[in-house]
């Protein structure tokens, strides 16, 4: 998983820019040159209502900027920033980066973190 990340500003509202950002690990994840980081807003009435890939670093830094969909229930929502595309809950003792190997994976036993935005109208 990428070090803490965080968003900008805490309140927006429909059609406003918000920023998910985190820096880059101290300890080397080596996610690959390609990369990638999913960011999943969920609004207030439980509705995906954005998912996005973009770019990260091989360290896990990234700079992602959304703009908050239109039809965003006010209320609070949940912004998610994973890799994409590697097992980034690793508690298997094993290295378990997806699409490598032709081994199927699951999901290691983790909590999905989550980062609030107060969606105002």
């Amino acid at each position: 998983m990428p070090p803490d990340y965080q968003v900008s500003p805490s309140s927006a509202g429909p059609g406003d820019v918000v920023t998910v950002s985190a820096p880059e690990a101290t300890c080397n994840p080596r996610y690959g040159a390609n990369a990638q980081v999913r960011v999943v807003l969920t609004d207030a009435s439980g509705e995906d209502v954005l998912s996005t890939t973009a770019p990260m670093s091989d360290a896990g830094g990234f700079t992602v900027m959304v703009d908050v969909p239109l039809r965003s229930a006010p209320g609070l929502m949940a912004v998610k920033a994973e890799p994409f595309g590697v097992d980034w809950c690793d508690d298997t003792g094993t290295n378990n980066r997806a699409n490598q190997g032709g081994v199927e994976l699951s999901r290691a036993s983790c909590a999905e973190p989550s980062k609030p935005l107060t969606i105002t109208k």
